[in-house]
């Protein structure tokens, strides 16, 4: 009988080898609030206009240059099981409101480190999150963005209608009072599958053959014409023959490769795709003021536009000197973008730069004096998270976090309940938001404090870890290229000795 060497009892008797279980408030609690600080901390400083930026290399090697939380957490791939909530949290923010993902990280990763505080006091988990309250139509796709390279953002310019970084198919650039047919059809002749051999005998026969098929292809771009039509927008291919006849009958051919933005463009014109090469009915037609080929620094782009604000959808043209720049201010067109679509939902505002953090911090404060026992503990430091907002703007901007805190709080004390740091002051200036118009989404904020106290509540609860051994083996090595294949006499890759 072979000899084995028996399992150690208790857990790990249940459990395969290469299991891993951690238990109790020093392995499971405080490995996870430490995972959690840390990832609070790394987008910490990317808080605020003043936060720095960070660059990020995806798993497909793609740069990424961005302050934008919700950026850098999609692209870092988090395994943490704890952070992985915290990641949740911030996505379930961007879905909810479309901004605030920094806001829901800072405050979550400060909870946990204040309740870190509070467990290491002697108080218990239970009490910790028994007190840490439980619950602390407007599209944003009308709003295009299409990305340019060259010039600067000043060049940067909005247009009712639509932009696509295309040429147009034919001899017509442009068009006005356009009514425009939409096909999701290549713009050919049906081609049967059936396979045929023919035998020509005379130069007739060979004039003759494909003339049947020329008439058809020019009898349906003539109905095409007939119905009104002046420009035709198809999702697939654009045969030479079709274009032949669309000159002929001065219609104006441009082909969009992607549905979504053939959908895009149906919804701007008040278009109907059709399935078939077929005359569209009065219906079925989009109208656009114009449609005409332009030249933006040294890229073509055809534009589709209403000279009215009548169009349901409108493009912002971003011009910049690199892509990642670009990549950057859309982004930030999108929380500015969605930050409208929160205040269509509600147009409640508060007052930003900190002056609602601390006026919470300082109202749960004296909430948590008036209670009698441990609970006053945990209340204080909730409303101490609070601070790590305004503090986190302080020390993006280089001024001293303490300083500003103190500040913040003398003004509020003395009735000035708007009071927030003032970015562009020197030192830790402390300005009334309200007048300086300096305002946040009121949606923004409770999302936030919910999404994060809940997601540090979450993280709290789980006193036992427990991981099964990765499924595969080792990750086999890169194959070397053929010998003769450019860069064979690079150094050969290493195998990965880690596992």
């Amino acid at each position: 009988m072979a000899l084995h060497v028996p399992k150690a009892p208790g857990f790990a008797q249940m459990l395969k080898d290469g299991a891993k279980h951690y238990s109790g408030l020093e392995e499971a609690v405080f490995r996870n609030i430490q995972a959690c600080k840390e990832l609070a901390q790394t987008t910490r400083t990317a808080y605020g206009p003043n936060g720095m930026n960070k660059m990020v290399i995806n798993h497909l090697e793609k740069l990424f240059v961005t302050n934008d939380a919700a950026t850098i957490l999609r692209e870092l791939e988090v395994q943490h099981p704890a952070a992985k909530m915290i990641v949740m949290a911030s996505h379930m923010q961007e879905q909810e409101v479309g901004d605030g993902t920094n806001f829901v990280l800072v405050f979550a990763g400060a909870l946990l480190e204040l309740a870190e505080e509070l467990l290491r006091m002697g108080l218990s988990v239970s009490e910790v999150i028994s007190i840490f309250p439980e619950s602390g139509n407007f599209n944003v796709d009308n709003v295009r963005v299409c990305k340019i390279l060259g010039c600067g953002l000043n060049s940067s310019m909005m247009l009712h209608g639509m932009v696509f970084k295309k040429e147009t198919e034919g001899d017509i650039t442009s068009v006005k009072d356009t009514k425009i047919a939409v096909f999701s059809c290549p713009f050919d002749c049906m081609v049967t599958e059936t396979k045929g051999t023919v035998l020509i005998k005379n130069a007739e026969e060979l004039m003759n053959f494909s003339k049947g098929e020329e008439d058809m292809m020019e009898a349906q771009v003539k109905s095409i014409a007939d119905s009104g039509a002046n420009v035709v927008v198809t999702g697939g291919k654009v045969a030479d023959m079709a274009l032949h006849y669309a000159n002929k009958y001065k219609l104006m051919v441009v082909r969009l490769n992607s549905k979504w933005d053939l959908r895009r463009l149906c919804k701007t014109v008040g278009a109907t795709a059709l399935p078939r090469l077929t005359p569209p009915t009065p219906e079925e037609m989009g109208h656009c003021d114009s449609v005409y080929l332009s030249e933006v620094g040294d890229t073509q782009v055809v534009v589709f536009k209403h000279d009215k604000e009548d169009g349901a959808i409108s493009t912002l043209v971003i011009r910049g000197s690199t892509d990642n720049l670009m990549d950057d201010i859309e982004r930030a067109i999108d929380d500015g973008v969605n930050t409208f679509k929160v205040l269509v939902r509600d147009a409640r505002l508060c007052p930003g730069a900190g002056a609602t953090e601390i006026e919470l911090a300082k109202h749960i404060t004296s909430y948590g004096e008036s209670c009698p026992g441990l609970e006053q503990y945990a209340i204080k430091k909730y409303a101490e998270a609070f601070e790590v907002l305004p503090r986190a703007l302080a020390e993006n901007s280089g001024v001293k976090g303490n300083e500003l805190i103190s500040k913040l709080y003398a003004a509020h004390h003395e009735g000035n309940k708007n009071s927030g740091f003032d970015i562009e002051g020197e030192g830790p200036v402390v300005r009334d938001m309200m007048e300086a118009g300096i305002l946040d989404p009121y949606l923004v904020k409770h999302w936030g404090i919910k999404l994060a106290t809940n997601a540090a509540i979450t993280v709290l609860r789980v006193d036992q870890i427990i991981m099964a051994k990765p499924a595969g083996g080792p990750k086999a090595p890169k194959q070397q290229g053929h010998w003769d294949k450019d860069g064979w006499d690079e150094e050969p890759d290493k195998f990965d000795t880690h596992h």
